[in-house]
C-alpha cells in the first residue's frame, strides 16, 4: 500500500490523493463548483438554463408574474384555529376552507399566506376554485429537517395554486424558532432555499424577515427570490420602500402587517381603528406597487390576519378572547400594543359585518 499525501507516483503513474486531481501530471486540490441555479421559471438543460415549458410564474426585475401579467399580492396571512385549539397542533385548513375561501374571494383576496404548511391537495383545490393562490410555508422552523421539505415540494410543485415557496418567519427574532444565531438562521434558510431550487425552480423562494434586513444579509442569501417584510410602525411604513430599494433589487412584499381591533388607550375594541389604519397601510403599498409605477419595487402585501386567534396570550384561556399576547418588533395603530387575539379582518366567529367593514377600508381591489 502506498500512502499519497497531495499526489505520489504508482509505476510512474501520477496519483493523487482523495481530494485532489491529476491536471497535466500535477496533484491539485479539488474544488467543488457550485450547483448551477436557474431563475424562477426555467430549468437546467445541460450546463444551460432554459425557459421551463410550464413556466407560469416569472420574476422580472422587479415584477412578479403570474400567466404573463404582473401579480399584485392582495393577501391574507390565514392560520385558522379554532375555540379551544391550540397552534399548530389544532391547525384545520380543511375544516374551514369552503367558508373561509368564500368570504376571501368576496373581499377581494387572491392570496393567502401561511405560517404552517398546506399539504392537502384538496385545500389548494378549494382556494384556486376561488382564485385565491398560496404562499405555503413549508420550512416554519429549524425543527422540520430538509427531506421532509423536499418531499413536500415534490408532492405539491405542479399545483397551480402554489404561488411560493415560503421559509421561516421573523427568524432573525425567533432563531427560526430554536433560538439559531442571526447569521446561523440566514446560513440554514439559504441552504433549505438552494435545495428547493435544485428539484423546483418553477416557484419563486420567499423568506420573511422582521422589519428591514441589512444589505449584508440580502447579499448573503442569494437562494432567496422574493422577500416580505413584517412591519408595524403605526399608521404609515415611514421609509420602509425607499430603503429597501437601496439595498436590493429583488422584489419585495409587506409580508405582515394592520393593526389589531383591542385599543389599549380606551380598554375596549376599536375595529374603526383597525379599519382606518389597515386601509392606510394598504393604501400606501398600493402606491408604491409596480402596478401602479414599472419601476417600483413592491409587490403587494398580505394583512395580519384572516381571523382572530384565541390562542395566542399564553397567560389566558383557550376558550376565551383575552387581552394580551406576544410578538416581537414595533407597534400598532393606534396604541403600539400587540393585542395578539384581536388581529383578524374577521372575528373567529366570522361575523360578516366586520369583514365588510373591512372589505370597504381594508382591502385594495385591483380593476
Amino acid at each position: 500500500m502506498v500512502a499519497l499525501t497531495g499526489c505520489d507516483t504508482v509505476d510512474k503513474q501520477v496519483v493523487c490523493a482523495d481530494g485532489y486531481e491529476n491536471i497535466n501530471g500535477l496533484c491539485k486540490e479539488e474544488i467543488e463548483s457550485d450547483p448551477i441555479i436557474c431563475a424562477v421559471g426555467y430549468t437546467l438543460d445541460g450546463d444551460n438554463c432554459e425557459l421551463a415549458v410550464s413556466a407560469n410564474i416569472l420574476i422580472v426585475e422587479t415584477n412578479l408574474y403570474l400567466d404573463e401579467e404582473p401579480f399584485f399580492i392582495q393577501g391574507v396571512c390565514w392560520n385558522p384555529v379554532n375555540i379551544g385549539g391550540l397552534h399548530p397542533f389544532d391547525l384545520d385548513f380543511l375544516g374551514n376552507v369552503e367558508k373561509d375561501a368564500k368570504l376571501m374571494q368576496e373581499a377581494g383576496i387572491n392570496t393567502v399566506r401561511t405560517y404552517e404548511p398546506i399539504v392537502d391537495v384538496e385545500v389548494l383545490d378549494i382556494l384556486l376554485e376561488h382564485g385565491i393562490y398560496v404562499i405555503n410555508t413549508i420550512y416554519p422552523s429549524y425543527g422540520t429537517s430538509i427531506d421532509t421539505v423536499l418531499n413536500r415540494v415534490d408532492k405539491l410543485k405542479e399545483h397551480e395554486a402554489i404561488l411560493m415557496w415560503a421559509l421561516g418567519n421573523e427568524w432573525n427574532y425567533n432563531g427560526l424558532y430554536a433560538d439559531l444565531s442571526l447569521i446561523d438562521s440566514r446560513n440554514k434558510i439559504n441552504e433549505v432555499a438552494t435545495k428547493i431550487k435544485e428539484i423546483d425552480s418553477t416557484r419563486p423562494i420567499t423568506t420573511m424577515y422582521g422589519n428591514m434586513p441589512t444589505k449584508h444579509t440580502v447579499d448573503m442569501m442569494p437562494s432567496i427570490d422574493v422577500w416580505g417584510l413584517n412591519v408595524y410602525s403605526g399608521d404609515s411604513f415611514g421609509t420602509i420602500f425607499s430603503s429597501w430599494g437601496k439595498i436590493s433589487d429583488k422584489p419585495m412584499y409587506i409580508s405582515e402587517y394592520g393593526a389589531d381591533a383591542w385599543n389599549s388607550i380606551i380598554d375596549a375594541t376599536d375595529e374603526e381603528s383597525q379599519a382606518y389604519a389597515t386601509r392606510k397601510l394598504t393604501d400606501e403599498i398600493l402606491s408604491q406597487s409596480q402596478l401602479v409605477y414599472p419601476d417600483n419595487i413592491s409587490i403587494g402585501g398580505t394583512i395580519f390576519s384572516f381571523s382572530d386567534e384565541w390562542w395566542k396570550d399564553p397567560s389566558g384561556s383557550l376558550d376565551t378572547q383575552d387581552n394580551g399576547g406576544f410578538a416581537p418588533g414595533g407597534g400598532p395603530y393606534p396604541d403600539s400594543v400587540f393585542n395578539e387575539e384581536y388581529w383578524g379582518i374577521v372575528d373567529i366567529y366570522e361575523f360578516q359585518e366586520k369583514l365588510i367593514m373591512c372589505s370597504r377600508n381594508c382591502t385594495p381591489i385591483v380593476n
